[in-house]
């Protein structure tokens, strides 16, 4: 008797394209990481795990949570964990453009001008309260999040590889802050909410620091090369075109609902395409999932969707209208060439 992964890959396997089959490499690393960062991020398995999903997609996370919760170590976590380089930046409302991308001085032995390189090259930048500084100074990460570049003088500077971008931001206090717009918002893969720790979690959290912080001694479990490795490994995955159909249709859902301004953009079908590839890894599989597509919505679609006044009037969330379009969309079973077949 087959179980459920067998019969799934009947449906979606059947068709793989010549090396595309997972690599085993690439979900013992993917795990290593997610173990490790779990060292530091007590009981929050499924928010390290998406985390790390944007990390193997080689996307940019946003964290909204209120503050204490662990945002910043789990930035720096993943970093450490993968041998990335880290930088921090502090948005404030006097933060400028080149104290995020950097700046040419004049340097007098030479009589030439040297550019200094921003904390934003980097391989893991935690653009801390981003929501804090002013829409000129956050604009300053949005050729770096989207093209891997920063422009400094007419002169062109890449990021490394790999790069993530992770913002955070406070979402009970208002005041000062300067909302990111939604082509900023667009841009980032996955929006995450950690939350409170369990009160077994948080006694387990007090005992591990009680002689200093778990971070320090976090080992690194990868090189930043077998993290280019592992996206690679990602984009291998095969994802079906019944389950690329599903995506499209989601997507279109959210745009003629009745209680949305803005639904999401290509931009997020592409991410939950890529989102599906990366947690297939996690799995062990070598196929998407219309499962995938299911648990990843939220997260990848809460933060492209903005509801019109009369839906936010009554209290609807981007949450709600994301289960109801998935409740309404008939979810894709057997591939077309097996029905086909009479299979």
């Amino acid at each position: 008797m087959r179980n459920q992964n067998d019969v799934h890959a009947v449906y979606y396997s059947d068709a793989l394209a010549p090396g595309s089959r997972l690599s085993l490499d690439a979900r013992s690393i993917a795990q290593r990481i997610v173990d490790n960062v779990e060292r530091v991020i007590v009981g929050k398995r499924s928010q390290v795990e998406l985390a790390v999903m944007v990390l193997m997609c080689g996307g940019h996370l946003l964290i909204e949570d209120v503050p204490g919760v662990g945002k910043t170590m789990l930035a720096r976590s993943l970093a450490r964990s993968s041998g990335c380089s880290f930088s921090r930046i502090q948005f404030t409302p006097d933060l400028l453009p080149t104290d995020v991308t950097g700046v040419s001085v004049y340097n007098q032995s030479t009589r030439d001008f040297e550019f200094r390189p921003g904390p934003v090259l980097s391989q893991v930048v935690l653009a801390d309260e981003i929501n804090r500084a002013t829409p000129k100074a956050q604009s300053a990460l949005l050729e770096a999040m989207e093209e891997r570049q920063v422009t400094v003088d007419g002169i062109t500077h890449h990021t490394p590889a790999p790069f993530m971008v992770m913002g955070t931001q406070n979402p009970i206090e208002y005041e000062g802050t300067f909302p990111l717009p939604e082509a900023q918002l667009d841009r980032f893969l996955i929006r995450l909410e950690l939350g409170y720790p369990s009160i077994q979690d948080e006694k387990t959290i007090m005992e591990r620091q009680r002689d200093g912080h778990p971070v320090g001694e976090l080992d690194q479990v990868c090189e930043p090369n077998d993290v280019l490795s592992l996206q690679e490994g990602v984009r291998e995955i095969y994802i079906d075109v019944l389950v690329q159909e599903y995506i499209v249709s989601l997507m279109n859902a959210t745009r003629s609902h009745d209680s949305v301004y803005l639904g999401a953009s290509p931009r997020g079908s592409l991410a939950l395409q890529r989102l599906g590839q990366a947690r297939a890894v996690l799995d062990g599989r070598d196929f998407v999932l219309p499962d995938d597509v299911k648990a990843l919505a939220y997260p990848a679609l809460g933060h492209r969707i903005i509801l019109n006044a009369q839906a936010r009037v009554k209290g609807a969330t981007p949450q709600e209208v994301l289960q109801e379009c998935l409740q309404r969309l008939q979810v894709p079973g057997v591939r077309a060439s097996e029905r086909a077949r009479g299979g």
